[in-house]
């Protein structure tokens, strides 16, 4: 999978004032991603706001984002949930032209053992006829997959390929990486800690400020790649207080505000998120003054 190498970036999902789909908005984003670097795109990942797209607006994002890249870079489909059936449906009927992966993410609310957690992704990984990279994001979900759990569901199946992992646990990551396949890869999926999580031998991220920054967030991944962490070290710096403003208020809606402010799209997101409050919007605005 040298698709899924370096950065990847999980894209907004821009809207219109009436609250539909702004599919101008949509390519512009994505010619911006091309042109500045960044390695891959992740379409709906939970960024894009996918729990609240209707299923017919998910299929139309997923055709406009294949056509719009047009095999530029790889793309990867976020297809992930809580209800077992109805994701393996889903994964059933993508029509998987224009895409390398699936993202699927560890199911929220129900809060599964690991048990459940590994039976959910063997059916999915039955089914697919993408590669699968999981997803774990505790704060999110509300469980954490565990080492051992990933560790299984990577020995077991070999089209489970990677896992984006955003538990926070550097002592997770280092299981994973000691005791996984050969060909099975870490990425970060929490922007802060790319840096660190590379050197210990993750192969990229996935991001959210990447929307926004998508030059700094490739430049920091080849670097890293590249073993050269001094000056990652000053990407990462710059980059970490902005990040933290884009999540105040929740994602992705301080991501969206920047992207508002450089001229691509506007603060619209759809319910139950709101646009960031004014104190969190001059917060953000102020710091990209500090950007270079």
């Amino acid at each position: 999978m040298n698709e899924i190498q370096g950065a990847g970036v999980a894209l907004v999902t821009p809207f219109n004032a009436d609250g539909t789909i702004d599919f101008e908005t949509l390519g512009r984003l994505i010619e911006f991603q091309i042109e500045e670097g960044m390695n891959y795109l992740v379409s709906l990942g939970t960024t894009g706001e996918t729990a609240t797209l209707s299923t017919e607006e998910r299929k139309q994002v997923w055709k406009f984002t294949a056509d719009k890249v047009k095999g530029r870079v790889p793309l990867v489909a976020g297809i992930g949930g809580n209800n077992t059936m109805e994701i393996v449906q889903q994964i059933q009927d993508f029509d998987v032209k224009g895409y390398c992966a699936i993202l699927s993410v560890s199911p929220y609310y129900n809060k599964p053992t690991q048990e459940g957690i590994y039976q959910h992704y063997k059916a999915i990984a039955k089914i697919s006829k993408l590669p699968i990279i999981l997803y774990n994001v505790p704060g999110r979900t509300g469980s954490n997959m565990t080492a051992a759990t990933t560790l299984r569901l990577a020995k077991d199946f070999s089209n489970i390929v990677a896992i984006k992992e955003a538990s926070g646990s550097f002592s997770q990551f280092s299981e994973i990486l000691r005791d996984k396949p050969k060909d099975f890869v870490l990425i970060s999926g929490d922007d802060p800690v790319t840096l660190p999580m590379m050197a210990l031998g993750a192969v990229g991220v996935i991001s959210v400020i990447g929307n926004a920054y998508p030059k700094l967030v490739s430049t920091l991944a080849r670097l890293c790649s590249e073993g050269k962490y001094q000056e990652a070290r000053s990407i990462h710096s710059q980059l970490l207080t902005i990040t933290d403003l884009c999540f105040v208020e929740g994602n992705p809606g301080g991501v969206k505000h920047i992207l508002n402010q450089i001229g691509i799209g506007n603060d619209h997101v759809r319910l139950p998120l709101v646009p960031i409050g004014t104190v969190t919007q001059t917060a953000i605005v102020k710091e990209m003054g500090q950007l270079h």
